[in-house]
């Protein structure tokens, strides 16, 4: 069989996913099992891959998933636990004081306390608290949600504490490792973080004068793209606040920090900055009256509805749990502090190997496929510690235990709420992460002549693109967040796909990573038109049935993005 027909069969799952949540609208929770169905379905009629083997790389991905659902849980947890405790209010309440500029309001919620949020928890729980936070402020609903969407990209290669890079890119630690010439599989995902910030550099400081332009063209009052661009002073400071801390994270420590203390180190001293009146514009910039606003703007939370934020306790002791997190994960993860190989020791972890006998397919001495297995290592899980840990400290740090103005059994509704919110989650990503082991499990075919679902879509693409590749890469990566609402998934969907592209195309070792850091940014900018963020923040908004029209708006800046991603990565080839 040839292949351009294996590309076209092993595109198939993906077109299926395409179709049921764009074309016909449905949820992830219903497409993605579907699309899981047909991967396999595929794998036994055209790889010719026992239903066993196809049974056992099924296990293998709910044993990975179940790895990200511990984080997303975590995630979740720590946000509800702030939520009912009042703390999350209280730190809205601060905001709120700092000042009364929209613009300035966009850029340290929206894109700072936005990228914190994001370096902590992620999966789209940016979108969902910073959103609410600018409709507080007085932005219109939809305005609020775009922002949020757009800004929610540079920092989320590096989201819930470097997920995307050290879940997404697992399936090539050993390739990339043997290119390496390394036995350190940290080395490869540092590489990998590194070359990613090169990718997210021109944007980082672009999208926030972009996006202000954006924002004051779109929804001021006098339509104007300079109202925006007026601030860029403040912009490029926020840029700076954000990007050395973000930058030396990555290139000094590895991928599970840049984000968290970039945001939270940036967000303290941005906010000293404006308080001290630097590069902070001296006219104040604010929307026109809520009731000369495009009813199109606004959803079922009207602005009068919008309550005022009240502190419930100081702003030292809201801010407490993300100040543990950030301790906690650096002493954990940075070598220094000697905790590291406490946490990622193998006695912690759980999983299995040669799952339904399921081994390694070797022919005259070459691995063509591993063993089918997975691994979870509990203490090095950031769902485990430190989410789950802090938000049980929280309790305590913030009387959750007893009853007040907030409400009473404030513990029980937030672990209830995060457990309620883990159902469709749950289902997508098993099915989704399910689809992307058969992915890479089908080059264990003899029928094919070892060549996986990647490998005959990375061959056909070469034969039809070539040395135009690098230019849509991202796009790629951004297509896969599109559709499986995850940066995280989007890279153990195309990791091996964009290695495969590299080797068909003969590039150098320094080559396939810079590959591989455009799809780890694509997969990012993908969160700006991702269906999971957008249907998130449409709910907290008050927004449900307008996605159409917010994916209409970010879809232009995800465009401008991707062409600063594949003009970075012509230039560093």
């Amino acid at each position: 069989m040839s292949v351009g027909l294996l590309a076209l069969f092993a595109i198939i799952p993906l077109v299926v996913a395409l179709v049921l949540m764009v074309g016909l609208r449905w949820s992830s929770m219903r497409a993605m099992p579907l699309a899981w169905l047909t991967g396999a379905v595929l794998a036994i009629a055209v790889w010719k891959l026992p239903i066993l083997r196809v049974a056992a790389l099924t296990l293998e991905g709910f044993i990975t998933a179940a790895g990200v659902l511990i984080i997303v849980f975590g995630a979740l947890l720590i946000y509800y636990t702030l939520t009912c405790s009042g703390a999350m209010e209280t730190i809205q309440a601060g905001m709120k004081k700092i000042s009364p500029d929209r613009r300035v309001q966009a850029i340290i919620i929206g894109f700072m306390f936005a990228a914190f949020i994001e370096g902590a928890a992620g999966f789209g729980t940016p979108a969902a608290l910073a959103a609410p936070l600018l409709l507080g402020l007085g932005f219109p609903p939809i305005c609020a949600a775009v922002i949020c969407l757009c800004f929610n990209s540079v920092p989320v290669t590096f989201g819930a504490v470097g997920t995307p890079v050290l879940a997404g890119f697992k399936s090539i630690e050993a390739i990339a490792m043997q290119a390496l010439g390394t036995t350190d599989p940290a080395l490869v995902y540092k590489t990998i973080g590194e070359y990613v910030t090169l990718m997210h550099l021109p944007m980082l400081f672009i999208l926030p004068i972009f996006m202000l332009g954006f924002m004051t063209r779109y929804y001021g009052k006098n339509k104007s793209w300079a109202e925006g661009f007026a601030v860029w002073k403040y912009c490029l400071l926020a840029s700076i606040c954000f990007g050395v801390p973000y930058l030396l994270m990555a290139w000094i420590v590895g991928p599970e920090l840049p984000s968290l203390l970039g945001g939270i180190i940036g967000l303290a001293i941005l906010i000293k900055l404006t308080q001290m009146g630097i590069c902070v514009p001296k006219d104040n910039w604010d929307f026109d009256d809520a009731d000369k606003w495009d009813p199109s703007w606004i959803g079922e939370i009207k602005p009068s509805q919008v309550k005022e934020y009240k502190e419930h306790m100081s702003q030292l002791m809201a801010w407490m749990p993300y100040v543990l997190c950030g301790l906690i994960l650096v002493v954990t993860r940075v070598p220094l502090f000697h905790l590291k190989p406490i946490v990622t020791n193998p006695m912690f972890s759980i999983g299995a190997s040669n799952i339904l006998g399921q081994g390694a397919v070797v022919v005259d001495g070459v691995t063509k496929c591993p063993a089918v297995g997975s691994s979870i290592a509990l203490l090095n899980l950031p769902g485990t510690i430190p989410f789950i840990l802090v938000a049980i400290l929280t309790i305590f740090m913030h009387n959750m235990l007893k009853n007040d103005a907030i409400g009473s059994n404030k513990v029980s509704r937030a672990w209830s709420t995060a457990i309620a919110k883990m159902k469709a989650p749950t289902i997508s990503l098993m099915a989704a992460v399910a689809l992307v082991s058969i992915f890479k499990g089908t080059a264990a075919s003899a029928a094919t002549d070892y060549v996986s679902m990647p490998m005959a879509m990375a061959k056909c693409l070469a034969d039809l693109l070539g040395g135009a590749w690098p230019a849509i890469n991202s796009y790629v990566g951004g297509l896969g967040a599109f559709i499986t609402g995850s940066n995280t998934v989007s890279d153990m969907l195309f990791a091996n796909f964009q290695w495969d592209m590299a080797s068909a195309l003969g590039y150098s070792v320094k080559q396939h990573f810079l590959m591989i850091a455009a799809q780890g940014a694509g997969g990012a900018m993908g969160n700006m038109i991702c269906v999971h963020n957008i249907v998130a923040a449409c709910a907290v908004l008050g927004l449900i049935g307008k996605e159409g029209d917010i994916l209409r708006r970010t879809f232009f800046p995800f465009v401008v993005y991707g062409i600063a991603v594949g003009a970075m990565a012509f230039a560093l080839l």
